[in-house]
């Protein structure tokens, strides 16, 4: 299909209706051009497909800061493949991610679901992700564009930025992935960017991403992002999203009728739009492949395995890991209910999530005690798989008339965006799995007005819905509970009329007092060799729509570590989270593994890198305070986010963190030297170093290379992954970028300073000191304390 053809054949009202959603997740359809409904799906770490809970399973990878741990962008380019083969297997064009946003602060609830701090590295991983969705014809769309850094207030607040931090730090990775990549879609942000709001931002759309750097994709809204009509048509945005509904269709008709927007404006949407359907072979029908793996088939599950347990990042070690123990007592909430992903527009339904106790017991059998741990959640979620059978939902009209009825595997289902919306009631049950009578904790779920019948009583309960703001009902559904004691065969049905937007039933034990449950945790801990405890944060805080208030560990989870490390003869502490957190209790343990929200493989993957068959060599993303004092704040003052900070984020304005970003020990040691830097007209084209294997395993390195100019942040300006084997040494050349040795002053302008080789900036192995760009160099060894085995 020719698309000047198409565009010309189009009256106004059929063009406009093309830019705004047909459904939640779909475009709209013309067959006067041949074209057909595109579909859409959220992505970032998974294929969700078109419903909002309960549907397609998928493959659930582990989240973007684990896969980044890696920094390997051809691992990157490896998920993006995988993606494109999830996304095909489910008849979707448009892939939602990656979040390209950066962790400007650790307090924000959406890290989890982007890359890292530092703008190189995510522009490179983003780079080679979306190729490798492409590569498959798959379309990718990076987002936020651009300054989307935090969750609290995001629809309204205003990210108030400089110039020059706005092109150094937070355009950087767009700037890399348009113009290396060139993304056939991308997503504007909720948020305002120096008041104005970014789905109407012409300086920053027409200006920047258009104009000078060429894009050529398509750019669509946010979900209900977009809030004017002629501003954001005139302002670059291409896509309303999603529909039916919304400010533009009739609005933007009359609007071009009015003389307010040029129809040659909405042929250019339009045109963006059918360039992307062209690429993702929606004229016509897309043959689709038949053969892809399944997400639990053993290919999936090799490589999902390899993903997380290879990004896992080794923190302190005294020497008990790898763990080779006859004894080891297994303790915590984490261990036996592992938290694999996120929450938000991420989250998806997998074939299964393998906790630790499962993955650890595989591999060790009966050497393997476990034990739970305290609480770790404030709100109830769904049952688990196999707390409930025959679990089926109705919905009714206003009459009382059946809608509909299926039969499910959760027992939860949107309310919003899915089957059941639109529906007066809604009815969930279940029959609860027990082999005997027990005393179970149970309840409902999501706002409405709820009658609950369980052990023959009847219980009503009205959990208001006050703010009618999506995010609250969907990520943070109240709950209302009750004791009750269940035979086996019992049914729990639950009636809810005027639901928000989640709802569900709450099936689970009776939670044990916080004092119980560590002193059967400290028993376990003395009768064993190594006590492993996993402790972490939920999607509770690591969640989109959400910024945390704090870095400490939810509940009781400081206390468990400090007992157990005091009844143990060596204690582990493995953290099932994706963003840091503080650990008042790190000098009294001997080790600690940062196992992220490793994804479906989960517990599999914790066992393969605790136990040494797989290298956790994951280098950190994000520096890591040591209070939350040290953390900027996330929290917009009078509708605005003053980036004050500028250019010094993360680990450039760090002075004492807990953990530099960088940082992993892996289960080798590394010796630097014989350094070559080669620099052209000023600007480091690469860094050239001797590597070498010291220790007794093989090991994976990722030798990073900093900048350190005079009167500037340091940065990061390239790195390298090298795979060596015990007792080898290679040459390791590491390309260095020209984009971040420059700096923004009405225009870009060349940097040059100190150029450092590191294991971390925590570890710098060597400085390449530049007095200036006309002068000879000097190499300065430099030493720290991590080196003793050199």
């Amino acid at each position: 299909m020719d698309i000047e053809t198409a565009i010309a054949g189009l009256d106004l009202e059929r063009k406009v209706r093309l830019l705004t959603g047909s459904a939640l997740f779909a475009l709209w359809p013309e067959p006067l051009i041949g074209l057909t409904a595109l579909t859409v799906s959220d992505g970032p770490t998974g294929v969700r497909g078109t419903e909002l809970r309960g549907g397609t399973i998928a493959a659930l990878l582990p989240n973007a800061t684990l896969l980044a741990q890696h920094w390997d962008p051809e691992l990157a380019r490896e998920v993006g493949a995988l993606l494109a083969d999830e996304a095909a297997a489910q008849h979707v064009h448009v892939v939602l991610g990656p979040t390209i946003n950066l962790h400007r602060t650790p307090l924000g609830g959406r890290l989890f679901e982007a890359y890292s701090e530092d703008p190189l590295l995510t522009g490179a991983l983003a780079t080679a992700y979306v190729q490798g969705l492409q590569a498959k014809g798959i379309a990718a769309t990076p987002k936020h564009f651009v300054a989307n850094e935090s969750e609290t207030e995001r629809r309204t607040a205003s990210s108030v930025v400089d110039d020059k931090t706005l092109r150094e730090v937070y355009l950087l990775p767009f700037e890399m992935v348009v113009q290396d990549a060139r993304p056939w879609a991308l997503m504007a942000a909720y948020n305002k960017v120096n008041g104005i709001a970014a789905t109407d931002h012409a300086e920053l759309v027409e200006g920047v991403l258009k104009g000078e750097w060429g894009f050529d994709g398509l750019l669509m809204s946010d979900w209900f992002a977009t809030q004017s009509t002629a501003a954001s048509a005139n302002g670059g945005l291409d896509l309303v999203m999603p529909g039916p509904g919304g400010p533009w269709e009739e609005k933007l008709v009359a609007a071009v009728r009015a003389g307010e927007v040029a129809e040659a404006t909405v042929d250019e949407h339009v045109r963006r739009l059918l360039r992307l359907a062209e690429r993702v072979g929606a004229f016509g029908e897309r043959a689709w492949p038949a053969d892809l793996p399944a997400p639990d088939s053993p290919r999936r599950r090799e490589q999902l395995l390899r993903f997380a347990a290879g990004g896992m990042t080794v923190l302190t070690n005294s020497g008990v890991l790898p763990l080779d123990a006859p004894r080891v007592a297994l303790i915590g909430r984490h261990a036996v209910d592992t938290v694999a992903q996120g929450g938000g527009s991420a989250g998806l339904r997998p074939p299964h999530v393998v906790s630790i106790a499962d993955g650890l017991t595989a591999r060790l059998g009966d050497r393997v005690s476990v034990v739970d741990g305290v609480e770790v959640r404030t709100r109830h979620t769904a049952p688990a798989p196999g707390v409930l059978r025959g679990i089926r939902a109705t919905t009714f009209d206003a009459t009382g008339d059946v809608l509909a009825t299926r039969d499910m595997e959760i027992a939860e289902l949107a309310a919003y965006g899915g089957w059941a919306q639109g529906a007066a009631a809604i009815e969930i049950s279940g029959e609860v799995v027990l082999t005997e009578p027990a005393r179970l904790l149970v309840g409902v779920r999501g706002f409405g007005a709820w009658t609950l019948d369980v052990a023959g009583e009847r219980h009503e309960q009205r959990l208001a819905w006050a703010d009618g703001v999506v995010e609250e009902a969907l990520l943070k559904p109240p709950s209302w509970t009750t004791e009750a004691v269940l035979s086996p065969g019992d049914r729990i049905t639950a009636t809810v009329r005027e639901a928000a937007a989640l709802v569900g039933l709450v099936v689970q034990p009776v939670p044990l007092p916080a004092a119980d449950a560590i002193e059967a945790a400290v028993r376990a801990a003395r009768e064993a060799d190594v006590a492993v405890v996993v402790v972490g944060l939920t999607d509770e805080q690591e969640t989109e729509g959400f910024d945390k208030t704090t870095l400490a560990l939810p509940g009781e989870q400081d206390a468990l570590v400090t007992a157990v490390a005091a009844a143990a003869r060596q204690t582990v502490v493995v953290v099932n989270a994706a963003t840091p957190v503080l650990m008042p209790w790190l000098a009294q343990v001997d080790a600690v593994l940062w196992a992220g929200l490793p994804g479906q493989e989960a517990g599999a993957a914790v066992a393969a890198a605790l136990l040494g068959h797989v290298e956790p060599a994951g280098r950190l993303v994000t520096t890591f305070p040591r209070t939350d004092a040290d953390a900027l704040t996330p929290v917009p003052v009078d509708g605005e986010l003053h980036y004050g900070e500028g250019t010094a984020i993360g680990y450039r304005g760090a002075t004492d963190p807990l953990f530099w970003f960088g940082h992993g020990l892996g289960y080798t040691s590394w010796h630097y030297s014989d350094i070559s830097v080669s620099i052209r007209d000023g600007v480091v084209g690469g860094v050239s170093v001797r590597l070498g294997n010291v220790g007794d395993r093989d090991g994976r390195e990722v030798v990073q290379v900093y900048l350190r100019p005079e009167n500037e942040p340091v940065r990061l300006i390239g790195w390298a992954v090298a795979d060596l084997a015990a007792g080898t040494a290679a040459r390791v050349e590491v390309p260095c970028s020209p984009r971040v040795q420059r700096v923004w002053s009405d225009g870009w302008q060349p940097l040059t300073g100190d150029v450092l080789v590191a294991r971390g900036l925590g570890d710098v192995r060597i400085v390449h000191a530049r007095r200036s760009s006309a002068e000879a160099s000097r190499v300065v060894p430099v030493r720290t304390p991590r080196q003793a085995e050199d």
